[in-house]
């Protein structure tokens, strides 16, 4: 079987349709990486959770009940 033979236009116009498919993946790439944008608008939750899951990691929940009880039964 032939390959099939293009024109010199048929094969800019191909390669503009992909130039401009390449841009809009591109941009949509752009947009779902940009982290910074979406933390933003949750910042204060994302803020809460990372002081609560600091408190866990330090023992806090284990060293807060030994204070409450230590100083109940003093």
């Amino acid at each position: 079987m032939a390959p099939k033979k293009r024109t010199p236009e048929q094969i800019q116009s191909e390669l503009a349709a992909e130039r401009e498919g390449l841009t809009t993946a591109v941009e949509d790439l752009r947009e779902a990486a940009n982290v910074g944008r979406k933390l933003k608008a949750k910042l204060p939750v994302a803020a809460a959770g990372a002081l609560g899951a600091g408190f866990l990691v330090a023992g806090g929940i284990g060293a807060t009940m030994r204070l409450l009880f230590r100083r109940g039964r003093e």
